[in-house]
């Protein structure tokens, strides 16, 4: 069936990176299957996204708060088909957003933004918690600037360490996230794929929530090729985003302007297995004294274990 496929498949693809989705036989489940070169989509062992569940979060006291430059950025937003990015310029010094502390050892360069959300609701998030998706996901990635020169040099690699990506989880609220508001200020000149459109003075530091709490893991991108290289900071805390903003995120389409095919929404991968990963956070619950720890849904709680260093 396989070898029958892939020569379907071939046949009408001229290019892999234009040709694969979110869904059917181009979906998730084929993606290491379609192209050999994205065979970490399949036989990885890291993959990301996964779902948080708080049985398996370990305190680690070691953790320390992450550290996101207040310089505003300048760029490109655009529609690719598979998501909405946001792409930095990094022009100048004092356009250059450093990412530091929390789980990282190295200094790393913010690159782009990437928004994944639902056609309903219900779902959209790539991240979980507890089985729970949110309606929408932005993730803020940045390349290793101590170690490669740019973001394809940190994937092309392969290393662990290459790449951060820090997940915000998008909550429906009745005002937006002011930042948010920026980054979604120019989505009707982005219907289609291809389009783009110039934003300006973006503080990527304004994005996150008001929480120093969070979890991490090592995984990967949650797109082909998925290489294994990315340190996953899952912030403990949504900010907002109004209906009015998912509906306009909702008339966005996967074709151009002359094909729109279907919606854009839905753009995001399933969880994947943690295959015995650990989940550190800087949550202490000890400390708390009894206190809930801040949470993304007044009705849910993490829990962590204790993590200790062996001797």
């Amino acid at each position: 069936m396989w070898p029958t496929l892939l020569f379907l498949l071939q046949g009408v693809a001229g290019s892999w990176e234009e040709w694969w989705t979110y869904d059917g036989i181009s979906g998730p489940d084929f993606w290491g299957l379609l192209n050999p070169e994205w065979s970490f989509c399949t036989k990885g062992r890291r993959q990301s996204p996964i779902d948080l569940n708080p049985g398996v979060l370990l305190y680690d006291p070691l953790l320390k708060d992450i550290q996101v430059d207040k310089n505003r950025v300048s760029g490109t937003i655009m529609n690719t088909g598979h998501s909405i990015i946001f792409r930095s310029e990094n022009l100048d010094l004092e356009s250059v957003v450093n990412i530091t502390e929390g789980p990282l050892s190295y200094k790393y360069r913010f690159e782009e933004i990437h928004l994944h959300y639902g056609r309903t609701d219900d779902k959209g998030s790539e991240h979980t918690l507890s089985g729970y998706a949110f309606p929408a996901e932005l993730q803020i990635l940045g390349y290793n600037s101590d170690l490669y020169n740019n973001i394809s040099e940190a994937l092309a690699m392969r290393r662990s360490e290459g790449v951060v990506a820090i997940a915000v989880l998008l909550q429906m609220g009745d005002l937006s996230n002011p930042e948010l508001r920026v980054l979604t200020s120019q989505l009707h000149r982005i219907v289609y794929r291809g389009q783009e459109a110039r934003l300006q003075h973006l503080s990527v530091y304004d994005l996150l929530p008001d929480t120093h709490f969070f979890m991490t893991y090592d995984g990967s991108l949650t797109m082909p090729g998925c290489q294994e290289t990315v340190t996953w900071i899952v912030m403990n805390r949504p900010i907002f985003i109004t209906k009015q903003q998912l509906y306009i995120l909702r008339k966005l389409m996967q074709g151009a302007q002359n094909n729109p095919k279907a919606p854009l929404g839905n753009n995001f991968r399933p969880p994947l297995p943690l295959n015995q990963r650990v989940v550190r956070t800087n949550i202490d619950f000890e400390r708390i004294e009894g206190k809930k720890c801040p949470s993304m849904r007044n009705n849910m709680y993490y829990e962590a274990r204790k993590w200790t260093r062996n001797p």
